[in-house]
This record gives structure tokens, sequence and C-alpha cells, in this order.
């Protein structure tokens, strides 16, 4: 049987972001994904115009009747929608002893919020406990972090703070395109355990000008759980 990622995520109808996104990712990449919803989104590039979220005891099922049959080597976790589902999760992937990978998304590329707010916060940390990796945006780790980030050396600092306050946490990858471009140029970051204790590792690129973001957080981590399945590497991933 072939190794499997699993993704567990919203759907998105237009294949933009959320599972559908995450399965052409893992499908263009070369491994074999499989998926579990969490939410039915009505959403398009323009924004989010209704999100139901399902029964915490169907996406329990659904992670399960894949976990018991596929070699699942890798998760990714997405959209969650409230807290019912995100102890669902937990418990779902209790004994689970491979990868998992979590995009915190807490807004769309929109704007419009993607979780109920009145719990985010506890419901991210209850997930993060349980992850080998997070992918947050600046927006998202200073959510996590309770941190005013505004410099690099605020992304690090709040970025180990979470590895050392999550013992299962391997590292942290921090998407920069909502920070502020130094001379028209954007870095991401990685910090991550080894045995010489967290090291970092950035990447600076030009700032793209562009509207098309819609599923660029759900990618990026479909991709990292896809290569990492590959190489098992953070560095590399």
């Amino acid at each position: 049987m072939l190794a499997t990622v699993l993704t567990i995520a919203g759907s998105d109808p237009t294949g933009g972001a959320g599972i559908q996104a995450d399965l052409k990712t893992m499908t263009s990449i070369g491994v074999y994904g499989a998926a579990a919803i969490t939410c039915i989104t009505v959403q398009n590039s323009h924004g989010v115009v209704n999100i139901e979220c399902l029964p915490s005891d169907l996406v329990y099922q659904q992670i399960r009747a894949v976990l018991d049959d596929h070699m699942v080597t890798h998760v990714k976790i997405g959209m969650v929608g409230n807290t019912d589902i995100a102890m669902a999760i937990c418990d779902a992937l209790t004994g689970f002893g491979g990868e998992v990978i979590y995009d915190p998304v807490m807004l769309a590329s929109t704007g419009q919020p993607l979780m109920q707010e009145d719990t985010a916060v506890d419901m991210l940390h209850a997930i993060v406990s349980r992850c080998t990796v997070i992918t947050p945006n600046i927006h998202e780790l200073t959510r996590l972090s309770k941190d005013e980030i505004d410099a690099s050396p605020k992304i690090k600092t709040s970025s180990v703070r979470l590895l050392e306050a999550h013992a299962n946490l391997q590292a942290v990858v921090v998407k920069g395109g909502h920070g502020k471009p130094v001379q028209d140029m954007l870095s991401d970051f990685l910090f991550y355990r080894t045995e010489k204790g967290i090291l970092t590792s950035a990447l600076s690129h030009p700032r793209l000008q562009t509207q098309n973001t819609h599923g660029t957080g759900c990618t990026l981590a479909s991709a990292f759980a896809s290569y990492h399945s590959q190489c098992r590497d953070y560095s590399k991933a």
C-alpha cells in the first residue's frame, strides 16, 4: 500500500483552497492524498458567503476510516471550524505516530473569519499541542504567541517560545507575506529543533504584487507535508 498524506480541512467549491487545493498539491508533488472534510463552505475568490461545520463525530469517523485503512505517515490540518471539531481531530489522532502539519488558518484571504472567534485561541493551542509542525502567517503567529510582532527578531522570539511551550512541536514555518518588506523583499522563516538546539533558516524573495492569494496557505502547508514525506528533513521540505 502507498504511503498516504491525509488532509483534514474545509471544502472550497472553487477548488482554489481547502481540501481541493490540498489534494491537487499532493498529486502534483507525487504523493497519495486522502481527505477528511471538517466544513462545507460557500465561497469563491471574492469571499466566503456561508460556512456549515460538519458534526464532530462525522469528522472523527472520516479520520479514523483513513487511519485504519491506509499507511498514513503525514497529516495536514487546515480549517477546523469550531472547538468540537478540534477536539474530535485530537481524539482521532490519539496514538498516531507520524507527522502532523497544521496551518492555523483563522481568516480567509478575503478577510472573513473561518472559526468561532470566542474560542479561537484555545482551539488553536489544543491542536498545536498535538502537532509536529505549524505554518502560521505573521497575524496567526501573533494570535498564537500573544505577542505584537513588528520585526524579524520578534518572529524568532515568538516562534521559539511556541517550540518551548509545546514539547511535541518540532518546527515552526512562518510565512512572511503579511510582514513589512525591506527594499521590496520579504522573508519566510523556519525554526526547528535539532540535537544542537533550535536552528533558524530564512528565505528572502521579492514581494509579488498580486491579488491571487486565495489558497496559498493551504498549498504551502500541503507542499511542506508532501515534501517532508519524501525527504524526512525539516530544512529541505
